[in-house]
């Protein structure tokens, strides 16, 4: 497992206040209990964490290339936006 997948699930585990083993990457953040306040604060968490800046608009998500819609789907889009701030 990556350490960034393991850290999104932390944050995320965080907000649900779950175990990170009752998390699963099919999962979308509303299955998990989390709503739009607890999503911009995992947006900020991982940004922190991360050192990088999410591409979300909490005013408009549906207009984000931020894909939220599981937790694997949020592992891929930091994974990417790690990567191109790499590059």
């Amino acid at each position: 497992m990556s350490d960034v997948k393991e850290k999104i699930i932390e944050i995320i585990a965080e907000q649900a206040v779950l175990d990170p083993s009752d998390v699963a990457m099919d999962q979308s953040l509303e299955e998990l209990g989390i709503d739009s306040l607890g999503l911009v604060e995992s947006i900020f968490a991982i940004e922190e964490t991360f050192d990088i800046s999410v591409p979300f608009n909490a005013n408009e998500p549906d207009q984000s290339d931020f894909d939220i819609s599981s937790v694997s789907a949020i592992v891929k889009a930091v994974e990417a936006l790690i990567a191109d701030q790499k590059s």
